[in-house]
């Protein structure tokens, strides 16, 4: 088998100086067409989910397993991480306050921050770690390991029955961790905020009625299944292309991981830029 020698550029100041602007620009172009080639693989990849989609004999009895690891087992961890938060939202929300503010304000405060922002983006990420690391881990591994090549020789489609049944729980799981998230958060601030401070009951009851619009909770649901969609595809995608022995694995596990937490931030911005206006109760 005939060795590779890497090969280096040169720098472009080395080059005469007539012909460093087209070198300037053909390496630019260069970068470019590598943006475009992994853009196009990734479009690949979602054309390979879409038709693993058709054929559910292949993936419906993998979809509840992984229902279950992806959803149910993340159930604790989603019930602490929500807790935590509700409760320092509460307390700081009334410590923060200028004297004079009504204290319902801080039912409202509590009540808005979690569930339109906290709850499923915290959610989004904790299980990015989580849930995604081990979705990249798995598929990995059989990439290095070959079972992948073996399904393709048992004329399955490792599409259909590896990425397919993880995306769909992903995206079934999350909304249903954020609606756990969201009840948690603000039960939780209520209690801490009543116990140990100086709220009543009845003004963080009243707080938590101020402008409330059902759209809101629609909103944090969307905003968690798209959550959910990212980290099924992203991390699927960098474990189906993980690179030989248990080194590749940990790159693409590591990968994965940075490249879904900065696209779940991306789509809790483009959606809150789009639907923040229509939120107001």
């Amino acid at each position: 088998m005939e060795s590779r020698v890497p090969v280096h550029r040169r720098p472009t100041e080395t080059f005469p100086v007539p012909a460093r602007g087209a070198i300037r620009f053909f390496r630019r172009m260069s970068r470019a067409r590598n943006l475009f080639r992994e853009v196009g693989k990734r479009a690949l990849f979602a054309r390979d989910i879409a038709r693993g989609l058709t054929e559910p004999r292949t993936w419906a009895r993998e979809l509840i397993h992984q229902m279950r690891v992806i959803g149910v087992d993340s159930v604790p961890l989603t019930v602490l991480v929500a807790a935590f938060i509700g409760a320092v939202i509460a307390l700081q929300t009334r410590y923060q306050l200028f004297a004079g503010v009504q204290l319902a304000v801080v039912g409202l405060a509590t009540r808005q921050t979690i569930i339109l922002e906290m709850g499923p983006l915290l959610t989004g990420l904790v299980l990015t770690g989580r849930v995604g690391a081990r979705v990249t881990a798995e598929i990995g591994t059989m990439r290095v390991t070959e079972q992948i090549d073996a399904l393709e020789t048992l004329a399955y489609d490792p599409v259909a029955y590896l990425v397919v049944p993880r995306v769909l729980a992903a995206m079934l799981m999350l909304p249903l961790l954020v609606i756990i998230a969201d009840a948690i958060g603000v039960l939780n601030g209520f209690i801490v905020g009543v116990a140990l401070t100086d709220i009543t009951a009845q003004d963080f009851r009243e707080g938590m009625r101020l402008s409330f619009a059902p759209f809101q909770v629609f909103y944090s649901l969307l905003k968690a299944t798209m959550f959910g969609l990212a980290i099924g595809v992203v991390c699927s995608y960098e474990g189906y292309i993980t690179g030989a022995g248990a080194a590749g694995v940990g790159r693409s596990t590591a990968r994965a991981v940075v490249i879904t937490s900065v696209a779940v931030l991306v789509l809790d911005l483009l959606t809150a830029t789009a639907l923040a206006p229509y939120l107001q109760g």
